[in-house]
């Protein structure tokens, strides 16, 4: 799956972190590489020349990629750099591979110093243009996407192309209503906020850009992972981390707690709530108070992580009460925290048909995590999307589900392992997947762990979001017979990732190095196929709803090609193909009388017709055409309550910590409830296979146009 490891400076356009109270310096500080970051990268380029699936000797033509890769992160939309920024940089082209074989990173950094300058000079005009204001009634335009265009030629079009953005900025703000004063308040401390992140950006963030240029140049999959990054993806893997249960985001400069995870320090405590304001952290019961009013919010939350038992003390400024509150102290005593968000979570559906309702039970995965820590410690619970995932299925047997859909979409992968144990649960010990290493050599990965925990009615949902490990429990599904494949064609991504830990290679005890995640492989479906490029193609198929030159594998320039191996050794346990005219048959007629589906199909296609334009109207008499036909869309998906839902959810020009935490907490909420137009027309076609399964043709719930309605969720799977 594609990962942009590039670090905050991509998150300029959108924002999302808030001023701090100082006022932010005209240019930011130079940034200069240490002899650790040096030392990390000759590190990873001696594993990449000699273990990754394609092995690229780091050359002038290596760095010549690597070059232009650095300028693409960078500035994709080519807003800062001049084209005489690019002339002048040209000379160092052929030079990167000698600052890492060097390990003297001055040349990289020095781009990424220039990029800053930029970054800070394009605010800056942008601050500038909001005492002028606006008039909208030209038919001007702004161009929505500029990656394939040229860098500006001269400082007057950097600053056209920035006063168009700001313009439509303004607009934004004034269709939902706000007035000029408000207007301007609001944009100058948006931009002001920019500046001070610029300002915030560190020696580790320029590297990491620089190594992930590197290692993208090479093959997409690969990255490189900075210490923090690489505790970050540890976390995202076992779904468990020490610390207090807070989920935190910047507000104004303040670490704002956004949520209390159930049952952590921060809930049991019964004296934190959202909205409360950190202001404040200390270590242990004695240790001074570090003031972190200002502070970068990963900064924030490293220093509130910590083992599991020590105590932390946080300074907080109660929620609602200003700055001007009386602070209060909260001793709390770390523990582990599941992250159950992003575990495997159920639920049982209705589906109406004609001999009256088909329970259907519905397992999401959002990824295929593993706690491979706790594994190799013996830890008979560790955590697993496989291990969760079989319990869900035997409570919905519990629950007497006539059917099972698993639902893959946005699951971008995770553990090999996990989906060969996942597909296990589906068609029992047979071989799953095949890998072929940079030696050519080909093996099989075979179940040998999981027996078949539901042998009923499947189907599999995937979109254009999955990828990789959610490719290789679809494809070896589809080749098995199992079950549908339904939705959109998959992401494309065929290969294996291993993560090297730098400092350990290095026989350093402190964290100092990070990670390097690379392609050691190719997997290839267990009938010779791969999916690389081309992904899983559903069964049945409906609403491609990305351009595959856009998003997904085949978007990338050098992501490696197509091929195939011998099949495996294996038997299909089923045959849905003889089902499927009539489930198409079936699935066109209900589609067809569907006004929620079709309505989702007309926004699709706009967005296309958007995407293919690449131009948005600053005309407000257009603009506010558009916004009242997009208002009345998102209402008739509502439903009932649609005309104030769609109201919540109308664009207010805002950024998500521009509002109060509680309007966010409530469009949240909103979207959460519009109607899931493609897993209730999967969940039709599901119980239409049941139903022929069971001979049941003339029962099924084609003839019928009710919406599936939740009857249960089941308890998301923990392991003790």
């Amino acid at each position: 799956m594609k990962q942009q490891l590039i670090g905050l400076f991509l998150t300029l356009a959108v924002a999302l972190q808030g001023a701090a109270a100082d006022p932010a310096p005209a240019t930011p500080p130079q940034l200069q590489p240490t002899t650790q970051e040096a030392k990390a990268a000759h590190l990873a380029a001696d594993l990449l020349t000699r273990y990754h699936y394609k092995a690229v000797p780091l050359d002038d033509a290596l760095s010549s990629k690597m070059f232009d890769q650095y300028l693409k992160a960078l500035d994709p939309e080519k807003l800062y750099f001049l084209q005489s920024d690019i002339d002048r940089l040209a000379g160092q082209r052929t030079r990167l591979d000698d600052a890492i074989l060097g390990e003297d990173l001055r040349t990289p950094f020095e781009i990424f110093n220039l990029y800053e300058r930029r970054a800070a000079e394009r605010m800056a005009y942008a601050r500038s243009l909001l005492s002028q204001g606006f008039k909208f009634d030209s038919d001007e335009t702004l161009m929505l996407d500029r990656k394939a265009q040229p860098w500006p030629a001269t400082l007057a079009e950097a600053q056209d192309l920035w006063r168009k953005r700001v313009k439509n900025d303004w607009l934004r703000l004034k269709l939902a209503g706000q007035d000029d004063a408000a207007i301007v308040k609001v944009l100058d401390k948006r931009y002001d906020s920019t500046l001070k992140r610029l300002a915030k950006i560190t020696s580790a963030d320029a590297f990491e850009a620089f190594m992930n240029a590197y290692t993208m140049a090479i093959e997409p999959h690969t990255n490189y992972l900075g210490p923090r990054a690489a505790a970050n993806f540890d976390i995202s893997m076992r779904l468990s981390l020490a610390g207090i249960g807070a989920v935190l985001m910047d507000i104004d400069g303040y670490a704002t707690i956004r949520e209390l995870v159930a049952g952590g320090p921060a809930s049991l405590s019964g004296k934190l709530q959202v909205g409360d304001r950190i202001v404040g952290v200390a270590q242990g019961e004695t240790r001074a108070m570090e003031d972190v009013v200002g502070w970068r919010l990963d900064d924030t939350v490293a220093l509130i992580r910590g083992e599991v038992g020590s105590t932390v003390r946080l300074e907080v400024q109660p929620a609602d009460q200003g700055a001007d509150a009386s602070n209060k102290t909260v001793v709390l005593v770390r523990n582990t925290i599941k992250i159950q968000d992003s575990a495997a979570k159920a639920k049982v559906y209705s589906v109406a048909t004609g001999e009256g309702k088909r329970l259907i039970g519905v397992v999401t995965l959002p990824s295929f995590y593993e706690d491979v820590d706790a594994l190799r410690k013996g830890d008979k619970d560790y955590r697993s999307a496989s291990r969760d995932v079989a319990k869900l299925l035997a409570d919905l047997k519990a629950q007497k589900v006539d059917a099972v859909l698993v639902d893959l979409r946005n699951n971008g992968g995770g553990s090999l392992r996990e989906a060969i144990s996942l597909t296990g649960l589906f068609v029992g010990k047979v071989p799953v997947v095949q890998t072929r290493d940079a030696k050519g050599e080909v093996s099989v990965g075979k179940n040998v762990d999981t027996a078949v925990a539901w042998n009923g009615p499947l189907a599999v949902l995937i979109n254009r979001g999955s990828a990789s490990a959610s490719e290789i429990f679809a494809a070896a599904i589809q080749d098995y017979g199992r079950g549908l494949i339904l939705g959109e064609r998959s992401f494309g991504k065929g290969t294996v990732q291993t993560v090297a830990d730098l400092d350990q290679i290095a026989r350093n005890a402190n964290p100092t190095y990070g990670e390097l995640k690379l392609t050691i492989a190719q997997f290839f479906r267990v009938n010779g196929g791969t999916t690389q490029l081309r992904g899983v193609t559903p069964d049945l198929g409906y609403l491609q709803s990305d351009d595959a030159a856009e998003f997904g594998e085949s978007s990338f320039d050098n992501a490696l090609p197509w091929t195939q191996v011998k099949p495996a050794d294996y038997a299909p346990v089923g045959d849905i193909k003889a089902l499927l005219p009539r489930l198409k048959t079936w699935h066109e007629s209900r589609v067809q009388r569907d006004r929620d589906y079709q309505g989702l199909m007309d926004d699709l296609a706009k967005a296309r017709e958007r995407r293919k334009a690449n131009v948005i109207s600053l005309n407000e008499t257009v603009r506010r055409k558009e916004r009242a036909a997009s208002q009345a869309r998102m209402a008739a998906l509502l439903g009932a309550d649609g005309a104030a839902a769609s109201s919540a959810l109308a664009d207010d020009g805002l950024q998500f910590n521009e509002r109060k935490l509680s309007k966010d907490l409530a469009i949240e909420k909103t979207q959460k409830s519009v109607n899931d137009v493609l897993l209730n027309e999967s969940l039709s076609i599901l119980s239409d296979s049941a139903a022929l399964k069971a001979g049941k043709s003339a029962l099924a719930a084609s003839a019928l146009s009710t919406r599936p309605e939740v009857v249960a969720e089941l308890p998301k799977a923990a392991t003790p």
